[in-house]
């Protein structure tokens, strides 16, 4: 997954001795130190009108998957414009991914 992309975080959240999932979805808007240990993400959402960003560590043991529900079309690496636009100008355009077929193998008598 990228920035643009839409994803469910799902999240361990310990309340007592008991351990639950909880899922955040949102719209990536970073990537930090790709490719090293130390990697993390921010997801942003809109929450009751109020934007709430979250950083993940991506090797974190509280994470326990990551769903990317929607394919985001950017030309950035960090959209921290998105924090100043509201309603549908937040929005992000959608990138179509095309899965290709493997080619049908013809017997020939």
């Amino acid at each position: 997954f990228a920035a643009g992309d839409t994803v469910n975080v799902h999240v361990k959240i310990r309340e007592g001795n008991k351990e639950r999932v909880q899922v955040f979805q949102g719209t990536v808007i970073q990537r930090r130190n790709p490719n090293t240990n130390g990697e993390t993400f921010t997801v942003r959402k809109i929450s009751n009108g109020v934007g709430v960003e979250r950083i993940f560590p991506i090797l974190s043991p509280n994470i326990e998957k990551i769903e990317v529900t929607r394919f985001g079309k950017v030309r950035r690496a960090r959209l921290f414009y998105l924090r100043g636009r509201q309603g549908k100008a937040a929005r992000v355009k959608e990138r179509k991914v095309v899965k290709v077929k493997a080619p049908v193998a013809t017997v020939v008598a």
